[in-house]
């Protein structure tokens, strides 16, 4: 296993940027034993389909261009006309020949690792200049392993030809007996098919080497445990300053916080641990919401601030605790504590009344206020 300079194995897998990354750069997975075989077979197959009308088409040129009348040799407009002629015929038929042969050229390497464009790929790169290390690649893991798939494919064409000629002894031998246009006829056939036979047995060099180009790629672009952790620092930003930036957002929103505190209309608390501050806008149609809430120290601090601008601290440790772990920052009061909530309000207007007019002095039992059972907390 290949070793970074630090020391560490590569044995964390590709992330996406990595994989994005070597995409760009033209590192993709490929198998030119796949693209062989494709391209191979598709010729194989047009030929034989095609064969007859390219043979038809070469023999109309060359007997065109071996015939000429004495007129034609001295005009030469005849003589561009003759040629023109003779290309549009051939390339009729090569044309489609040549057309399946490219598109399955273009399609069998897009199958294994897709279409990819890479002007980095395009470069000239001085590495690759270095004859010490051109030698290290031939005499290297891949040079074995290139030098392997070469002799299975020698060996395997080798033994199917053998097996193939053999099994067409007798067709080849009657083939001098017979007529001359016939045999050309009858030896081109058994020669296309002994072409896509042979063609097709390399399919199974191409099913080795197709997993192990994948397998291979994917090596090649392991990580070591460091590696990660840089990505992850470039793309998700240093830990320890995303840690402060969070403090700082903290920090920020706690101080919005608390200068919403002196706008509340009354202050819920634990007595200690937890404390909520509401406001609730009587003009609006909307419920009462939550300007502040936080516990131990927090708490202690929008109490403070509460006492500070007289707004009312009322003791309730079922609400306060209800409110404090169902509703966030800015949100509204759920549905099961607005008759709750009511009540406190009420008593805290009827309080501010009492204070400003005098009268009978208002009372509210913070521990029968109704709370519903999937709202209470411990």
């Amino acid at each position: 296993m290949a070793e970074e300079s630090s020391g560490q194995d590569k044995t964390e897998q590709p992330s996406p940027k990595k994989l994005s990354d070597a995409r760009e750069k033209g590192q993709v997975p490929r198998s030119k034993e796949f693209t062989t075989v494709i391209v191979l077979i598709a010729s194989g197959v047009a030929m034989l389909f095609l064969g007859a009308q390219i043979i038809e088409s070469l023999a109309e040129v060359m007997s065109n261009s071996f015939t000429f009348s004495r007129n034609q040799l001295f005009d030469p407009a005849a003589l561009a006309h003759h040629l023109l002629h003779s290309i549009e015929t051939i390339s009729v038929a090569l044309g489609s020949f040549l057309a399946v042969t490219v598109l399955a050229a273009l399609i069998a390497p897009a199958s294994i690792g897709g279409w990819n464009f890479s002007v980095q790929a395009m470069g000239v790169k001085p590495e690759k200049l270095d004859p010490f290390k051109g030698l290290k690649r031939i005499f290297g893991p891949q040079g074995l392993i290139e030098l392997a798939k070469a002799l299975g494919k020698f060996i395997l064409v080798g033994v199917i030809s053998v097996l193939v000629l053999w099994s067409l002894r007798d067709q080849l031998l009657t083939l001098g007996m017979q007529e001359v246009d016939v045999a050309l006829s009858a030896l081109g056939y058994l020669v296309t098919w002994v072409f896509l036979v042979i063609s097709s047995g390399l399919i199974l060099i191409a099913l080795i080497d197709v997993p192990f180009q994948h397998w291979n790629h994917n090596r090649q672009l392991k990580m070591t445990k460091q590696e990660v952790k840089d990505e992850m620092k470039q793309t998700d930003g240093n830990p320890e300053v995303k840690g402060r930036i969070r403090r700082l957002q903290v920090e920020l929103s706690q101080q919005r916080m608390m200068q919403d505190v002196p706008t509340a209309d009354v202050i819920i608390t634990n007595p200690t641990h937890y404390a909520v501050a509401i406001r609730y806008d009587q003009s609006g149609a909307g419920a009462p919401l939550v300007v502040a809430k936080g516990a131990d120290l927090i708490s202690q601090h929008i109490r403070t601030i509460g006492e500070a601008n007289e707004v009312p601290i009322l003791l309730a440790p079922p609400l306060t605790r209800a409110i404090y772990f169902s509703t966030e920052l800015g949100q509204e009061i759920p549905s099961g504590l607005y008759i709750a909530v009511a009540q406190v309000l009420a008593f805290v207007f009827q309080l501010r009344r009492y204070n400003n007019r005098g009268g009978n002095k208002p009372r509210l039992n913070t521990e029968d206020l109704p709370i519903p059972d999937d709202l209470k907390r411990d």
